[in-house]
């Protein structure tokens, strides 16, 4: 039996504004990954089985790994189809706002959706919500957005409309949040939900293989190359740093998606439990951050890299050069020896 973490007073809230709304907007973060597309996808199908007119839109592209769930082909790419995107909002009388707790976080989508007079429910699993929206289902202590989907649905009272492919969304999400279930992933309601999934018709290891086994040569060239040339290990702090350039990337053919996992590898190192590799990107530079045990990497994140997310999987970002990057890295370390201790 799943326990019911989702307030009644906000599931009846959001059940009058779905019922009066008939074109509804689904948006998720920039730079989408796993859990934002698998959550906006999931909530779509449902949506739409429930004779909504219903869109998805993302500030940005997102993984070819992830193009293969059904309904990806109709997300609308707010970097190539703005206009689009103005019209979508402008006669929406829903928007769900997904996998993200502030509007920064949906970049130049922000301001467009703030400015919405269209009411607003967060569905969220990061810590320290805005309150932009007019329900906000928030809980920080849940693995995915897309399990909080699958929770919603049920205390929607609505867990048959959970088809195969709905079903194949929400996992997906939970799945690559956790790692393949290597991290945040202790509840025991979790695998509740797998076995619910599975019985709806997913193909968990084919999901899998679909994801995580659908890499280009370049990419698993270029995944050797960091490990061997740009792998720097700080032993007396327990922690390993990977740095890849605008320059590296081009050599190696980089595309969105090809450097997905790339931070997790170190940690399988013995002794070190902090993780952290900064790339490159064209107006900034990117930083993803993983831990293991009880170092915050959610807590670094925000103090060095103005970011967040998760005890043991966070990102930030940083408006510099990537060596000014490292430094920042490198000399924040000691700050945090007694953690990593």
């Amino acid at each position: 039996m799943l326990n019911k973490i989702i307030s009644e007073s906000n599931i009846q809230k959001a059940k009058k504004l779905i019922d009066k709304s008939d074109k509804i907007i689904i948006i998720t973060h920039i730079s989408p990954d796993g859990d934002a597309i698998g959550s906006s996808l999931a909530l779509y199908h449902f949506l739409l089985q429930t004779g909504k007119s219903v869109n998805v839109v993302v500030p940005n592209n997102f993984p070819g790994f992830l193009k293969w769930l059904k309904g990806a082909k109709d997300i609308v790419v707010k970097e190539w189809k703005e206009n689009l995107v103005r019209e979508l909002l402008d006669a929406a009388d829903l928007i769900f706002c997904l996998d993200f707790s502030i509007p920064k976080r949906i970049d130049q989508l922000g301001p467009m959706v703030e400015r919405s007079a269209a009411p607003k429910i967060m569905i969220d699993h990061h810590l320290h919500p805005e309150h932009f929206c007019d329900v906000t289902i928030s809980h920080p202590e849940i693995s995915s957005t897309s399990e909080l989907i699958f929770r919603f649905i049920c205390r929607l009272g609505m867990f048959e409309h959970i088809d195969k492919n709905i079903a194949e969304c929400i996992y997906l999400g939970m799945m690559t949040d956790t790692g393949a279930f290597t991290y945040n992933s202790n509840s025991p309601y979790i695998y509740y939900i797998i076995s619910e999934l599975i019985e709806k018709g997913i193909d968990k290891d084919a999901i899998y293989d679909k994801v995580y086994n659908a890499y280009s040569e370049s990419r698993l060239r270029m995944q050797g190359y960091l490990l061997c040339e740009k792998m720097k290990l700080f032993k007396e702090y327990r922690a390993a740093l990977i740095v890849l350039s605008r320059d590296e990337q081009k050599k190696f053919q980089w595309r969105k998606g090809d450097t997905e996992g790339v931070v997790n590898i170190p940690l399988s190192i013995e002794n070190i439990i902090f993780s952290v590799f900064i790339r490159e990107d064209e107006n900034m530079i990117k930083i993803s951050l993983r831990s293991k045990g009880t170092f915050p990497a959610n807590r670094f994140a925000a103090e060095i890299f103005n970011g967040g997310g998760h005890l043991n999987a966070s990102g930030g970002e940083f408006f510099g050069s990537l060596e000014e990057a490292v430094t920042l890295f490198e000399e924040a370390l000691p700050k945090y020896a007694e953690y990593l201790s």
